[in-house]
């Protein structure tokens, strides 16, 4: 029995380190010194001091139009109404190539740099200093879910760790009341993909994201967090005892198993997280000005203001990873930023939606001396295309997918700010001026948390598996 260790006045190491391994408690304990340094886990040391140590990624699900909102093309303006010159016919996803035509949103230069951002964001537009966007994405499908998987995880098949697991299995947490990984979904539906879109993958389990739920309840994020009714304390206590007791007796027959574990670690961090989560997701502590400027006080901008400002609560109190979704699934009508019908009625709703909510949590960060340690990525599966979703003699109201050149931006700790990265074409088509693959991307995302892509292993099926597979070059024109 394990208990003979714990009462002896003097245990070695190894009676420690086995003690550790059993029951709730011994996760405890565990987690702490994990925490503290002084045991092993999954956590490696940053191969480089870190410029950030945090962040926040905002998804937006269904397709950008990068001609639309960051991708500036006067030639769109002439050409409007033509045919798209190409030397072969455009692979789109439902093929219909109509005719060229303009965005419908005005641009403008904003910001000390000049930086081109249409009307579509007239909030966003606002902080362009901090934006470091860039132009020349590209990726490998036009099809929602695979595309999404490869913008989470660097892969078009399911199964794959996404980001914010690696991040979590690399930098280890920064609090004990509270999952290092966060999702907070649309409210509206899950992404393409559902799920699979925070799987820890082959990593460890307790790497998974942690998904909250953001239709506005107060203090009630997660399900079945609470019991559905009173127990009493001595019930409770006994309860815990004997889940303890079963828990030590199979790992003691069974040995070390990582799913059991990981149940194990949940259990104990969900004991905290009754405490912790009503208090982080109680907003109505934050002033009126606060929930005025992230939109809290209108029904349009309600529910992703509060994700917002949720995610930058969720940093103050040690969360490293912070995922949100603007944009559910596939569903008629549609709840993302799939335009392939009617832009300007699509975009115009979607972008109504969390263009005041992201500008803010940017100035918030700012005011809050935050952004200088954390990374903020505004990121889309794919971008649409230039020629519209029509008859080929026709300027129609859709765009298609595109997925040969679209945009992003990256906001925060350790980049060059105010400014543009590569190019497309004259009309937005295709990626011509430093095409950037997700594997680049990826691979700047973990160098600008102090992680060498090349160094983040995890030995599965025979194979040191990376984040980036066998690719990835950091954008360094972009750092500072």
């Amino acid at each position: 029995m394990f208990t003979k260790h714990i009462t002896s006045n003097m245990i070695n190491r190894r009676e420690f380190l086995d003690w550790t391994k059993c029951g709730l408690s011994g996760a405890a304990i565990t987690s702490l010194l994990q925490r503290d340094g002084h045991a092993a886990s999954d956590a490696k040391p940053p191969h480089g001091r870190p410029p950030a140590s945090r962040v926040i990624h905002i998804c937006l699900c269904g397709g950008l139009s990068q001609v639309d909102s960051f991708d500036y093309k006067p030639e769109l303006f002439r050409l409007h109404g033509k045919s798209l010159q190409a030397k072969e016919r455009p692979d789109v996803f439902f093929g219909n190539v109509g005719l060229l035509r303009k965005p419908d949103w005005q641009f403008r230069q904003h910001g000390r740099g000049g930086l081109w951002i249409s009307d579509l964001f007239p909030n966003i537009a606002g902080v362009a200093d901090e934006l470091t966007v860039i132009n020349s994405m590209v990726a490998e499908s036009s099809s929602h879910t695979p595309a999404t998987f490869q913008e989470s995880s660097g892969f078009r098949l399911n199964g794959f760790p996404v980001m914010g697991s690696w991040v979590s299995y690399g930098l280890g947490n920064m609090t004990d009341e509270l999952p290092t990984y966060v999702v907070l979904p649309d409210s509206r539906g899950f992404p393409a993909g559902s799920t699979s879109n925070w799987t820890n993958g082959f990593l460890p389990a307790r790497h998974q994201g942690v998904p909250f739920r953001t239709d506005g309840g107060e203090g009630n994020a997660i399900s079945n967090l609470f019991p559905a009714r009173t127990i009493a304390e001595p019930v409770e206590s006994d309860s815990r005892a004997l889940l303890e007791a079963m828990n030590r007796r199979h790992l003691e027959a069974h040995g070390f198993e990582d799913a059991f574990a990981a149940r194990i670690t949940s259990y104990e961090l969900a004991a905290r997280m009754q405490l912790a989560v009503p208090e982080v997701t109680n907003v109505r502590g934050e002033s009126e000005q606060t929930r005025e400027a992230y939109g809290l006080n209108r029904d349009e901008t309600r529910d992703f203001g509060r994700s917002c400002l949720l995610a930058r609560r969720l940093l103050e109190r040690g969360v490293r990873h912070v995922q949100l979704f603007s944009g559910g699934s596939f569903g008629s009508p549609r709840i993302n930023w799939d335009g392939h019908e009617d832009m300007r009625r699509n975009h115009g709703r979607e972008a109504g939606r969390i263009d005041q909510p992201v500008a803010t949590l940017i100035r918030d960060l700012r005011q809050r001396g935050m952004l200088d340690d954390t990374l903020v990525l505004f990121t889309s599966e794919f971008g649409r295309t230039p020629f519209t979703q029509s008859a080929a003699d026709q300027v129609g109201t859709g765009r298609d997918h595109n997925q040969t050149g679209f945009s992003l931006w990256m906001a925060g700790a350790g980049l060059n700010s105010g400014m543009s990265y590569g190019a497309t074409d004259d009309v937005g088509y295709q990626a011509v001026e430093n095409p950037v693959p997700w594997h680049d991307f990826h691979a700047t995302v973990l160098h600008l948390l102090g992680i060498d892509h090349e160094r983040l292993t995890f030995y599965h099926n025979g194979i040191e598996r990376r984040l980036t597979n066998v690719h990835g070059d950091v954008i360094s024109d972009i750092l500072t």
